[in-house]
């Protein structure tokens, strides 16, 4: 959009300075003018058009053009010249201008004093002060550089606000990982050696060890290796890998037949590469839905479907909990926390009770760029 107005604003701007040049051409006396005059400032003006985009060459152009109507009699001001070192100034190519600003003023004498103009050289220096002065040229060359350095320091004050921006995060990244690690590590530490020993007690006295014992002792040590994968991600957001992904699931599945649901899973569709942030986001959307079903559903069985598609990857989890097609849902953190993943990567996604009662997670995840 923005590049369009440009391109509007210099097509305009061009259009403009053709007519002010062609305008001062004729209503100025010119005489012994040859008719290439008129076009030769309309062509000077026109060439301002590109000037964002060739800024050099739409420089040698208008140029050429004011040498040329200035050779066949016309005594108009070089405006679209002074336009074209203006804008070569501000894209940075001042040296190349300050060449073609010394050549401009030594080739117009010169084209004053060639026929058909073949002025005396006194006439000739005057005319060619007349077309284009040293005091225009310096104001054209000072504003180009002028805003040429406003832009570059706005450019270097966003970059900082940026860089700012990033210290900040990341500082506060280390600040959350702390604050996780002083917080929950000790506490899931000692849930996990507690359904340790108490697992090895059981067995070394010769007792059946209870399934609920372990799953408390496979939720610590899985909750163990989420907390460290968390902490390292956060400690250094690029180089650390997605924990889980796609061929974690089945872990995710058996983890959930231990706590006692009866738990499936199925994989439809041709496999192939999946990007990362796919496959951890998936992996979140079926872990997060089996914590639901085991903790709010009373739910006797679920089943996640993972359907492979040549766009998208589908994921679907189903259990026949007691939510019911006339409660509407109330959005947890769980819930949401799904809702923004998948929204991040582009997808889409329904988390609502089921016609035949239970509720339903289904979420559609595209494979491209988000």
């Amino acid at each position: 959009m923005r590049a369009g107005r440009a391109g509007v604003t210099d097509w305009a701007t061009a259009v403009g300075v053709a007519a002010v040049l062609v305008v001062a051409g004729l209503s100025a006396d010119h005489p012994g003018a040859g008719p290439l005059g008129y076009p030769l400032l309309a062509a000077g003006g026109l060439a301002l058009a590109a000037r964002r985009r060739a800024p050099i060459p739409v420089l040698a152009v208008t140029g050429a053009c004011a040498v040329g109507y200035q050779a066949v009699g016309f005594e108009v001001p070089a405006v679209a010249f002074l336009f074209a070192v203006y804008t070569a100034v501000r894209a940075g190519h001042r040296v190349v201008t300050v060449a073609a600003a010394v050549t401009m003023l030594a080739a117009l004498p010169l084209a004053a004093l060639a026929p058909p103009a073949d002025l005396p050289v006194g006439e000739a220096l005057a005319r060619a002060r007349g077309v284009l002065e040293l005091a225009w040229l310096v104001a054209a060359g000072a504003a180009g550089e002028a805003l040429r350095q406003a832009e570059r320091r706005a450019d270097e004050a966003e970059r900082t606000r940026e860089e700012t921006a990033r210290r900040r995060a990341d500082e506060e990244r280390l600040r959350i990982a702390r604050e996780l690690h002083d917080s929950l590590t000790h506490q899931i530490s000692i849930i996990k050696v507690q359904a340790e020993v108490a697992v090895h007690l059981a067995r070394k006295r010769g007792e059946p060890v209870p399934e609920a014992l372990l799953a408390i002792r496979e939720a610590g040590r899985e909750a163990t290796r989420e907390l460290r994968a968390t902490l390292e991600a956060l400690r250094d957001d690029d180089r650390a890998s997605p924990p889980h992904g796609l061929d974690h699931l089945p872990e995710l599945v058996d983890r959930a037949r231990t706590a006692g649901l009866d738990a499936t899973l199925t994989i439809a569709g041709e496999r192939h590469d999946v990007p990362a942030a796919v496959q951890r986001t998936a992996y979140r959307i079926v872990q997060e839905s089996l914590t639901n079903v085991a903790r709010h559903a009373a739910a006797a069985t679920a089943s996640v479907r993972i359907d492979y598609r040549p766009d998208a990857l589908a994921i679907r989890v189903d259990d026949d909990g007691r939510a019911a097609p006339e409660a509407a849902p109330v959005p947890g953190v769980g819930l949401l926390g799904m809702r923004e993943r998948v929204t991040a990567l582009g997808g889409r996604l329904r988390a609502e009770p089921r016609d035949e009662g239970g509720f339903t997670v289904h979420a559609e995840l595209p494979l491209g760029r988000p």
